[in-house]
């Protein structure tokens, strides 16, 4: 007679009840959360949300499809943290929810399939990425994508969002950058996953920057993606994994930062801590590389930066990136960059921290929603007369080059640091 089995713990079990209880649904964060303002519907805020999750905890509710849905059409943007006095970890609360709606396997077969495939075998094999990157470039170079954006239905929708890559790209090599002036600082740079290659001269932007401002600057070869879309879709396990890599990558190098110049990827490893803090191995190791991990406004603005000398006469505006207002709570820095380059002016948008509808994948998986806040921010960029609208997040820019283009608009899109760049240049 076989011996029967003590079925093992579960692995997951949910989000935390000290998380999950702080909230006295006082409200204040419905008028901050983009969803509820769009549909006024209280599912679709922070405290609807938190609401159902309790009643999925107490046995009251299941994951059925219905309540899937409103968490499926939460951004994880943060915002309600902001404006929350209880303290409530939103964030930290809804991707504890998408693991369990996905270890339950609540999500349609096609999503899980999707999902299973970038999150395991694309983010985490660079190698694989760059090559799918190239293959996508070369398609993009026959034209072909600007025919079919014209095309109703999901073929012409896929065509419009995709970010342009027929740029260079920018490939982690082991190289060292030497800084420009008297030494000041050793930092590594995250390349990440998708940035390097849709904006791989933004990257070779904030080498030079670092550079000019007296760091040295290391990439490692061996880093991966940080993880940052696999935790918000669910895939902890995953995220975990890539974690480890990058601080065992990261914490070898020995430097005085690890600089990151995209918002969602920064967000992600100061919170690598919290990621890893029941692992007996790597809980320490993880709180002393979220200790180094600096948005690279935030690292020049503390270093602090030298203001260019070089004239840039053009109107510009910034939007804020949820994951760098919100969740980094940086708001300052980069504006202090834009304001130190001379000839620049910088006009402020309405709203310009709420969410765009970028928020990784979401645009992809919510599409009504995400262009309908896209063209909310569209309309915000126009209103202000700027020529160029900055941002520090390479998810947003992808999603407002795409909603100004549609708007027929000439306003472009770029980071903080390529106005930096050029101004630099112009010396």
């Amino acid at each position: 007679m076989a011996r029967q089995q003590t079925p093992l713990p579960p692995v997951f079990a949910g989000p935390r009840d000290e998380d999950l209880y702080k909230c006295v649904h006082c409200g204040l964060c419905l008028n901050a959360c983009p969803t509820y303002l769009e549909t006024g519907l209280e599912t679709e805020s922070p405290r609807g949300r938190i609401a159902l999750m309790k009643a999925v905890r107490e046995d009251r509710v299941s994951y059925t499809k219905q309540v899937t849905s409103h968490m499926d059409l939460c951004l994880q943007c943060r915002a309600c943290e902001v404006v929350c006095p209880s303290g409530v970890p939103f964030g930290r609360l809804m991707e504890a929810t998408r693991e369990e709606i996905s270890e339950q396997k609540k999500a349609p077969l096609w999503k899980r399939f999707a999902l299973n495939l970038a999150f395991r075998h694309l983010l985490s094999y660079p190698g694989r990425l760059y090559a799918l990157g190239a293959a996508l470039r070369l398609y993009q170079r026959t034209g072909l994508p600007r025919l079919l954006r014209r095309v109703p239905g999901m073929a012409g929708r896929f065509h419009r969002q995709l970010p342009d890559m027929t740029g260079r790209f920018f490939k982690p090599q082991g190289d060292v950058a030497a800084p420009r002036i008297k030494a000041r600082a050793r930092v590594v740079l995250l390349s990440g996953c998708v940035m390097p290659m849709t904006h791989g001269s933004t990257m070779e932007a904030a080498v030079r920057v670092l550079s000019r401002n007296g760091c040295e600057v290391a990439v490692p070869q061996d880093q991966v993606c940080c993880g940052a879309l696999n935790l918000h879709g669910g895939d902890r396990r995953q995220a975990q994994s890539m974690a480890r890599r990058n601080i065992d990558v990261f914490l070898k190098a020995d430097v005085d930062a690890v600089v990151v110049a995209s918002a969602g990827c920064g967000s992600t490893m100061k919170e690598y801590d919290d990621l890893l803090h029941e692992d007996p191995e790597y809980a320490e190791k993880a709180q002393a590389l979220s200790a180094k991990v600096k948005d690279i406004s935030e690292f020049l603005v503390g270093l602090p930066w030298e203001p260019p000398k070089g004239k840039l006469p053009v109107r510009v505006t910034y939007q804020d990136a949820c994951h760098l207002a919100h969740a980094q709570r940086i708001t300052e820095a980069p504006r202090l960059l834009l304001q130190s380059i001379p000839g620049l002016q910088l006009v402020e948008m309405e709203a310009s921290s709420r969410c765009c509808g970028a928020a990784g994948l979401y645009s992809t998986l919510q599409p009504e929603m995400s262009r309908q806040l896209q063209r909310n921010k569209v309309l915000s960029v126009l209103a202000t007369g700027s020529e160029v609208m900055a941002t520090a997040n390479p998810g947003c820019a992808i999603q407002m080059e795409t909603g100004l283009r549609e708007a027929a608009s000439q306003v472009t899109v770029s980071h903080v640091i390529d106005l930096l760049d050029q101004a630099y240049a112009l010396e």
